[in-house]
């Protein structure tokens, strides 16, 4: 009888940890290996969580061992394996668990792999230590998304197949865009550079997958239209050349290769590899030849036959040539080169300039885009700037946050400080930046206070690495838990007329 109770009461615990994972795994794409790699994240922030699993960890082994007592230490472990990290909860305040059709797949066959796993703990070894299974759920969520993930590629070939058909049988030129940023503000660009001149349709948002992609033809491609600006993101080699081969692009851009996704990759050079993917079936490429690797691209992309566009913000020689303090745009013309003005709000020069290289490659009459370089569009949350009543000055880019935009964004937001009042920054941090990502954070820190800032740590996820940026160049600081408490705070110390800066916002499965 006692163990019937045990092993309900061990399903029960193990069924209340597993949808605080489930959720994390719905909040990382599914992507597995990433519940296990928050999880870390949690455990490695506070001395309290990493106590309770060892312990919880220590106890489950004892329930397998020919010890008395087994039950006892198995309960005990899988109480504390359903309860650390101790914030991580099942709701969720910044983003809850939904149960869409996907994830309802996922936990059903989340589900069956504790069964399995649990069964034959308790079979072949003995009852109690069917505890086990309560504290390594993140391992089993990630085990059940990746067997998951290929039951839902079987699954959606049809609707890839139809995105696919309709593709060839509109025929519109595909224009592939890659980078480790500025994917999202480039493919704006182009879409706004060309809206006078083709029918255009770009993929919405940050559909960048092969289910996004194909939702985008399948909801937004009509006859008639021109040119497809596809958006094209990867976590590691061959995932650009799987949707180039759904999607052949006729033109392909690379923004930039940076750090963004590192932890993933490994390094750089597997960055530019995975990128550089997008150029092999193009017959035209833009490449920013201010990065050494893009510019060797070039070269190679060249010796292959194909048209090759290059563009430099830093003064390079190239065929188009953005001057942010000059604040021209040189490009080839019909007949000749053309200099054009830029208008305000452009923060990223390389981002206007893979678009007008774009331009180019379509043949597009430079003196039709003279109109269109003001008013560039601002993806949401990307350095969007709105100012109060009152004449406080809000910049949210907390869509994500890599090196350089971070810089590029606190020193636009230190722009907007007028004379006697205060820049504030609000911060997790950056995420994702594997072995450099606490330098990465140190520097933010450190750069924040030069500037004069007065930076907000929200969360423990990066903190110890931010504050000690700060303190580095004498600066001021407050660390807070929540982004709702970092909101009172700076808005106390920016004042009715400052600068408040929110740059990244992690979800709250991050520590």
């Amino acid at each position: 009888m006692i163990d019937v109770v045990g092993l309900v009461l061990v399903a029960a615990l193990t069924a209340l940890g597993g949808l605080r994972w489930l959720r994390v795994s719905q909040r990382e794409h599914y992507l597995p290996g990433r519940a296990t790699r928050i999880a870390q994240i949690w455990f490695t922030r506070s001395g309290v969580d990493a106590a309770g699993a060892g312990l919880a960890a220590l106890l489950a082994l004892v329930a397998l061992a020919p010890l008395g007592g087994a039950w006892a230490a198995g309960l005990a472990g899988a109480v504390l394996g359903a309860l650390v990290p101790l914030r991580l909860s099942v709701r969720g305040r910044t983003s809850r668990l939904a149960w869409t059709g996907r994830m309802r797949r996922l936990a059903i066959g989340w589900f069956l792999v504790v069964v399995v796993l649990g069964g034959l703990l308790a079979w072949l070894v003995r009852p109690a230590g069917a505890a086990l299974v309560a504290v390594t759920v993140p391992l089993t969520v990630d085990l059940a998304a990746w067997l998951a993930g290929m039951v839902e590629k079987r699954m959606s070939a049809s609707f890839v197949s139809r995105a696919q058909q309709r593709l060839a049988r509109v025929r519109p030129a595909v224009v592939a865009i890659t980078g480790s940023y500025g994917k999202t503000s480039t493919k704006g660009y182009v879409a706004h550079l060309l809206a006078t001149s083709r029918a255009v349709v770009a993929s919405p948002a940050s559909f960048n997958n092969r289910l996004g992609l194909s939702r985008a033809v399948n909801d937004g491609l009509v006859d008639g239209t021109e040119v497809f600006v596809a958006e094209m993101g990867t976590y590691g080699p061959g995932e650009i050349r799987e949707l180039c081969g759904l999607f052949p692009p006729d033109v392909a851009a690379i923004t930039t290769i940076g750090e963004a996704h590192l932890e993933r990759m490994g390094s750089r050079e597997v960055i530019l590899q995975a990128k550089s993917e997008i150029t092999e079936r193009a017959r035209s490429v833009v490449l920013p030849v201010d990065e050494p690797g893009l510019a060797a691209l070039a070269e190679r992309c060249r010796a292959e036959g194909k048209r090759v566009v290059t563009c430099s913000v830093t003064g390079l020689e190239a065929d188009v040539v953005v001057d942010l303090a000059a604040g021209t745009a040189t490009l080839p013309g019909p007949d000749g080169r053309v200099t054009l003005d830029l208008g305000d709000g452009v923060a990223h020069g390389v981002n206007l300039a893979v678009a007008l290289g774009i331009a180019v490659v379509l043949d597009v009459d430079p003196a039709g885009l003279r109109g269109r370089l003001t008013g560039l569009p601002r993806a949401a949350h990307r350095a969007e700037v709105q100012r109060t009543a009152a004449g406080l000055v809000v910049v949210d880019d907390t869509y994500n946050a890599n090196p350089v935009g971070a810089r590029a964004a606190l020193e636009e937001a230190a722009a907007l400080v007028g004379e006697g009042s205060r820049l504030v920054l609000v911060t997790p941090g950056m995420v994702e930046l594997g072995s450099v990502q606490a330098v990465r954070n140190t520097t933010l820190g450190r750069q924040a206070a030069e500037l004069g800032a007065h930076v907000v740590v929200v969360g423990r996820t990066n903190r110890t690495a931010l504050v000690a940026g700060v303190e580095q160049a004498g600066g001021s600081h407050d660390t807070v838990d929540r982004r709702d408490q970092a909101i009172d705070v700076a808005t106390r110390v920016a004042g009715p007329e400052g600068v408040i800066l929110y740059e990244n916002d992690l979800p709250d499965h991050y520590p």
